[in-house]
């Protein structure tokens, strides 16, 4: 099941687990509006994607989103709200995919783990965020969802 992560009424993260299968076709799991747009394909045999190119579009993008692709291991995903208050935390596992779309979020590798990140660019370096200090451990917040 696609776990999605409000901060009020605002989705900040969505977690597609490795076990997640959908039927056959496309469905794109992020509202039209997102910076990042995440969506899964499940396709027979022989489907065909016609070859295209895209046109340039002028767009502006003001938040940075990301998507982690876990590779191998285990990482505790920490998730705040805008103003760093501590929301809940995940674990992911290999093969589980997150977007994390707004709000803040910290990491705890608990398992050596490899990951992919995929951000928009370019970088801007220190200017592309505020770093926090963490929920301590006692606080943490699993939910069961």
């Amino acid at each position: 099941m696609i776990k999605k992560i409000f901060a009020k009424d605002v989705m900040i993260a969505l977690i597609i687990p490795a076990d997640y299968s959908m039927d056959s076709g496309i469905e794109f799991l992020t509202p039209d509006n997102f910076s990042q747009q995440l969506g899964l394909m499940n396709r027979p045999d022989g489907y065909q994607i016609p070859p295209h190119v895209h046109n340039p579009v002028v767009r502006e993008v003001v938040w940075t989103q990301e998507v982690l692709f876990i590779k191998s291991g285990k990482v505790r995903a920490d998730f705040y709200d805008d103003d760093k208050n501590y929301i809940e935390s995940e674990i992911l596992k290999k093969g589980d995919i997150i977007l994390l779309a707004g709000g803040g979020h910290g990491f705890e590798v608990l398992e050596q783990a490899e990951m992919i990140e995929v951000k928009q660019g370019p970088y801007c370096a220190e200017k592309d965020k505020i770093r926090f200090e963490p929920v301590n451990s006692d606080m943490l917040s699993f939910s069961h969802a």
